[in-house]
């Protein structure tokens, strides 16, 4: 990498890290906030989804303003965002200003992912790299998140507690502000850099040039893959809860109170950063749609893998998770740079706009829907509706592969650029 891959790669693995270290944080304190103000579970669901439902719906209006401002603004302005919305829940005397500084955190959240990975996709050379090193520092932050927050909360109070956790955010701010970059040293288009004007028709017109080429199916198998990602990792914990293998499992006396599931899954969270850079590395030699079919079958497989493997031993459920882990995250940096390989780079705000609204917005549906097959179904039926949404994933990157010829000389141009 160069000196402008590396600050690149600094400024977004820092705010990538960020997002998701208050993200995963929230759930901690929704225990926390129901205890402290009396209420029940509904409300402190919908007082949650206030804050997690912005974040995926977001996404789409935040590429665009990436595409008008510039990425760095943006990041920037997500950064300072969720860091006043938690200064702002450390203050709050009531469940009103708890939801409405989750609210603000959603809002500021949802514009990082279109506009840090439209940097990197017009600002760096060694692409498959830094999709991998930023893939890292987002389950870095994952893991720590909700690692930090529970470990302050036993000897600190709540409200001091948010306002720690902020302060990674200011120190972000102030970083980004003093670092320096071309946002679009990697592609010859004069046209990538901020927009001089937004207008709906402009977005119109681009949407369906987007949707009119490769990028339609992009979007489709990115959907698919947050259908998988969100359904699998939202119940897996609450699935290990109730496994026997796990459940009857005897711990030294030192480990006693300590429950395996949740090590079962923090280490599926900590082989994902294994697997975000292997999967970043990889996009280098191998082509989104190829790594994507590959990628996408095996997770169809572990998922199978999952009916029989829960009423084994914890040492194998254990081996399970850990490929699961690496291969639910070693497919995102292929559909990042999917992205990247098949959209126009004036547009690539919006692009990433589209592939979040898709991820994280369109992608919680599997929530309510596998919620619904868990408690009205076997359990074996879980996991082979997961199996069918990474199946889907695997048959449209088919679809990719082997028919790009059909969307147009447009995506091709597209895809033999970013290769040279």
């Amino acid at each position: 990498m160069d000196a402008n891959d590396r600050s690149i790669a600094g400024f977004t693995m820092a705010g990538h890290a960020l997002v998701h270290w208050f993200e995963t944080s929230i759930p901690i304190f929704l225990v926390v906030w129901r205890a402290e103000f009396g209420v029940g579970v509904a409300l402190i669901g919908l007082v949650a989804a206030l804050g997690y439902a912005p974040f995926g719906l977001g996404a789409l209006p935040g590429g665009i303003l990436a595409d008008r401002y510039g990425p760095k603004r943006l990041v920037l302005a997500c950064l300072a965002g969720m860091s006043v919305s938690f200064l702002a829940l450390s203050i709050a005397p009531s469940m009103i200003v708890i939801a409405l500084g989750l609210l603000l955190w959603g809002i500021a959240a949802s514009v990082y992912h279109p506009a840090g990975l439209a940097l990197i996709s017009t600002g760096v050379e060694d692409r498959g790299t830094v999709f991998a090193w930023h893939g890292i520092a987002g389950n870095v932050g994952i893991a720590l998140g909700p690692f930090v927050a529970a470990t302050l909360l036993l000897v600190l109070e709540w409200q001091l507690v948010a306002a720690t956790l902020a302060v990674p955010g200011i120190l972000a701010v102030g970083y980004g502000l003093s670092a320096e970059f071309d946002p679009t040293a990697a592609v010859d288009d004069a046209d990538a850099g901020p927009a001089e004007t937004l207008s709906v028709s402009e977005l119109v017109a681009n949407s369906r040039v987007l949707f009119a080429s490769a990028f339609a199916l992009v979007f489709a198998i990115v959907t698919f893959e947050g259908l998988y990602y969100r359904g699998m990792l939202t119940f897996l914990p609450e699935i290990l809860n109730g496994v026997p293998a796990i459940e009857t499992r005897s711990l030294p006396t030192t480990l006693e109170g300590i429950e395996p599931d949740r090590y079962i899954y923090v280490g599926l969270l900590v082989v994902g950063i294994v697997g975000q850079y292997a999967g970043g590395k990889l996009t280098n030699r191998v082509s989104p749609a190829r790594g994507m079919v590959a990628i996408f079958a095996v997770l169809t497989a572990l998922a199978v893998a999952f009916v029989p493997v829960t009423s084994m031993g914890i040492g194998v459920i254990a081996a399970l998770c850990g490929l699961f882990g690496f291969f639910l995250f070693a497919v995102q940096p292929f559909y990042q740079n999917a992205v990247a390989v098949y959209t126009p780079a004036d547009t690539r705000g919006l692009s990433y706009g589209y592939t979040y609204l898709g991820e994280f917005g369109l992608g919680s549906a599997s929530i309510a829907i596998s919620g619904f097959v868990l408690e009205n179904a076997p359990l074996s039926a879980f996991f082979l509706l997961a199996a069918g949404f990474s199946l889907a994933g695997a048959v449209l990157s088919a679809g990719l592969l082997v028919g790009l010829e059909r969307f147009g000389e447009m995506s091709a141009r597209l895809e033999t650029e970013a290769n040279d």
